[in-house]
């Protein structure tokens, strides 16, 4: 998240950002992940869906595994499968996008203000961001563990606004997955989205 955003950047084409490649191994691991809980309980689960669900986590995900699933669908089992098959890819490490580094630190050389309002817990996103080595960068964290409700909910991203001091029209949010970018819109901000595994649909484009 970036403010005040009166000048976004000229590698902008529409709402979509062309910088950089995605990590697309992490998230191949991470759909296999999804699968692989899908068959320990009994239930496949699709990449294109695993995919549907990317920026949802926590009561948001399950919310929508219910709504999708129904209630025969082994929530608990399925939850406790996913975070046994994840845990070790997440402790190893995310991979930042190709590229993210150089902007972050172009943008911090123009004294752009960021945030980064996150579907993650506060430690999560913590431990990530120093893993990285890019939380120097961040003005203020929004977690998911600071507001009522998560992505595709606007929530995270006015906590994040509200705590660089900007009006929300004068903020750019960057964002790598439809339910991000849903939540960035419902804010009223300009959004940007960083094409990842998926293409933004006609839907997303639209926003």
């Amino acid at each position: 998240m970036i403010g005040p955003a009166r000048n976004p950047t000229s590698q902008a084409e529409g709402r979509r950002l062309r910088y950089g490649r995605p990590a697309d191994r992490h998230y191949s691991r991470l759909c296999q992940r999804h699968g692989g809980a899908g068959h320990d309980v009994g239930h496949v689960v699709s990449k294109d869906y695993v995919l549907s669900l990317v920026g949802l986590l926590g009561l948001e995900l399950e919310a929508q595994l219910r709504t999708d699933h129904g209630t025969a669908f082994p929530l608990p089992a399925y939850m406790a499968a996913v975070s046994a098959r994840l845990g070790p890819i997440l402790d190893a490490g995310v991979p930042l996008k190709t590229g993210a580094s150089e902007l972050l630190a172009a943008l911090a050389r123009a004294d752009m203000p960021m945030a980064v309002g996150t579907s993650m817990t506060r430690k999560e996103a913590l431990h990530h961001l120093n893993r990285c080595e890019v939380e120097h960068f961040f003005r203020t964290v929004a977690a998911r563990d600071d507001v009522a409700r998560g992505k595709p909910h606007p929530d995270v991203h006015l906590k994040a606004m509200s705590a660089l001091g900007f009006e929300v029209r004068d903020c750019l949010v960057l964002e790598d997955s439809f339910n991000g970018v849903r939540a960035a819109h419902a804010t009223g901000a300009m959004v940007i989205m960083v094409p990842d595994v998926v293409a933004p649909t006609p839907e997303i484009a639209a926003l």
